[in-house]
Formats: structure tokens, sequence, C-alpha cells
């Protein structure tokens, strides 16, 4: 490590970056159920899926960011994240960029990736879940 002093700033670090998780899906999954007829026909699911998708990374958002099952969560945001990207490539043959180069399946494949880091660590010491211990 190049830099062991900054270890001790792991937690914040964790903290972090399940902030910007949260951040992200619950955006998402608030967008989803605010107009679940409009979204639904953008995502080209049904309503009833939608509302579940948007219910599921609401939630997701909100256990990742207080770390309440963080790692649950995480898993849960992942496997979101693999149907996101399945839809991209297999239903609307969207490139790993895409074609703005904003919109392709390389930020669900980040977001994956970042969700493995909070399965893997637990998502630091900083939570609910520790406070409650």
């Amino acid at each position: 490590m190049a830099f062991p002093q900054l270890a001790r700033f792991t937690d914040v670090a964790l903290l972090l970056l399940r902030f910007m998780v949260g951040i992200v899906f619950i955006a998402s999954g608030w967008s989803d159920l605010k107009a679940p007829a409009a979204r639904s026909k953008d995502l080209g699911m049904s309503k009833a899926f939608t509302i579940f998708l948007g219910a599921a990374e609401l939630a997701g958002g909100l256990g990742v960011i207080s770390g309440v099952f963080a790692q649950l969560a995480a898993i849960g945001l992942i496997l979101v994240n693999l149907g996101a990207i399945q839809k991209k490539i297999f239903v609307w043959h969207t490139g790993f960029w895409g074609k703005s180069g904003t919109n392709g399946w390389s930020y669900d494949t980040m977001l994956i990736v970042m969700n493995l880091v909070i399965v893997t660590t637990g998502g630091g010491n900083l939570s609910l879940m520790n406070l409650l211990k």
C-alpha cells in the first residue's frame, strides 16, 4: 500500500460509497414509483413489475445507505443491474457506452462493482446495524 496512513479512512470511504450507491437507487426507484405507467412504457415492462422494481430499488438504496442488511441490499441491487444490462444488450441492443457515451451498460457495470465492494466488506463499520448491536 502506497499510503498506509489512509487506511484509517476506510470506513468513511465505504460510507461515502454506500451513500452514492443508495442515492442513485433511491432516485431511480422514486422515478419508477412516481409515474409507473409512463415509466413502464419507457422500460417495456408491465406497470406491476415497474412498481415492484421501484420498490426494490428504493428499499435497496435505503438498506445500503443505512447499513441495515447492507450486504443483502447490495446483492438485490446487483440483481437489478444484471436485469438492466440484460435488457440493454439483448432487447435494446445498446453498446457498452451507448449512443451518447453515457447511456450504455457501462453505468450498470460500475454500479455492480460498487455493490460488490459493499457485499464483500459489509459496507464498513459506520452503519445503523453496528449502532444496533
